[in-house]
């Protein structure tokens, strides 16, 4: 089975406990969106899956494989919410650098086309954001994880990615979070609320005035 399989996640910061016996999965043609409050855990949960963060427990799985990190799996990208790539690298040498598969596809699209010979460091904020996700998306994983993609981004351009992100959906998984919850909103094939330490399914927005995640 084609699926990003994660369960029982423990992790406190200190005495305070974070996650709580989490359970999330992933499987291919999915767009799972990740909601919580600011502090919920959301972030912590993307880094402990990518093995960014060791937690006190996980049960992972990629593909029926179970595996301590996921990066070692090489079956999983992560866009974390923060810059990752050096200001000093060009745009034509990360092409090289991150796609293979999708290689042609991404030299076709325009910030990525108009920008070959550029330093990410010399890129707007948002041209750096779009084409650092751009990236993530388009590499060779199965399995994209998102923290905060739309941040930073105007309307349009949001709205861009979102396209890229729909185009990939029949090739891949992806687990997305972001403050603009209306964005997970429109992307998500389902949905997924962390409140409390705990997950929760949400199926329509009154779930999440219901959970405390909107105001009544």
């Amino acid at each position: 089975m084609q699926e990003l399989y994660i369960d029982s996640v423990n992790h406190r910061y200190g005495e305070r406990e974070v996650l709580s016996s989490i359970f999330l999965n992933c499987k291919i043609g999915e767009v799972v969106g990740l909601l919580g409050r600011n502090g919920s855990g959301k972030s912590t949960l993307l880094k402990i899956i990518f093995g960014d963060i060791k937690p006190r427990f996980i049960h992972l799985k990629i593909d029926g494989q179970f595996t301590l990190k996921g990066y070692l799996s090489k079956h999983i990208a992560y866009l974390p919410q923060g810059y990752f790539i050096p200001h000093y690298l060009k745009v034509k040498d990360l092409v090289q650098l991150y796609a293979n598969i999708y290689r042609e596809q991404l030299l076709e699209v325009n910030v990525v086309k108009l920008n070959l010979n550029e330093k990410v460091g010399n890129l707007s904020g948002g041209s750096r954001r779009l084409i650092e996700a751009l990236f993530v998306i388009y590499s060779d994983a199965k399995y994209v994880l998102l923290d905060e993609p739309f941040s930073q981004l105007a309307p349009l351009v949001a709205e861009e990615l979102k396209q890229h992100i729909l185009a990939f959906k029949a090739h891949k998984g992806f687990v997305v979070t972001d403050h603009y919850y209306q964005q997970i909103l429109d992307v998500s094939t389902r949905i997924v609320l962390i409140h409390n330490g705990c997950n929760y399914a949400i199926n329509t927005e009154d779930d999440l005035i219901l959970n405390g995640y909107l105001p009544s």
